[in-house]
């Protein structure tokens, strides 16, 4: 699991420094979903309606979590494209908007773990937010490692 998140994650990291279109995207999205979805349905064992409520909850998130990748990704487009000329204003605003984004996405997790707390029960609730934070962390981690830091680069 460990080697598919961080291949996804430079997969992610590496489109933004391309002239990256729609499609691609939705690509790379839809493949590293699926792939997810897969853990997911190999770690959290439901039954019945439990089951049945955890995925129509699931797929609501990652429909909006989707949403947020293209943000990141977004953000990641535009840091590479300024990062030579970065002045102070540009820097501080690419700061901002990376910690809103954060910010955005941790209460998305925080807000479909309690949809699914009470949907499919505190168990499946907590084991969606452990792997949700786990995948986001590698995600986070391999970002960091493809990307320059702020003036790094001459």
């Amino acid at each position: 699991m460990k080697k598919l998140l961080v291949v996804v994650g430079i997969c992610l990291s590496l489109s933004a420094f391309a002239q990256s279109n729609k499609e691609d995207i939705d690509f790379i999205q839809s493949i590293y979903g699926k792939e997810k979805k897969a853990i997911f349905a190999e770690f959290i064992q439901l039954e019945g309606a439990q089951r049945d409520a955890f995925w129509k909850i699931y797929d609501e998130y990652e429909t909006k979590r989707k949403e947020l990748g293209k943000k990141r990704i977004a953000l990641l487009e535009n840091y590479a494209s300024n990062y030579g000329t970065m002045d102070d204003a540009t820097t501080s605003k690419i700061v901002k908007e990376t910690a809103a984004l954060g910010l955005q996405t941790d209460k998305l997790i925080s807000t479909y773990h309690l949809k699914l707390e009470k949907a499919a029960g505190a168990k499946a609730a907590a084991q969606f937010f452990q792997l949700e934070s786990y995948f986001l962390s590698a995600i986070r981690v391999a970002i960091f490692e493809s990307i320059p830091f702020i003036g790094e680069l001459r």
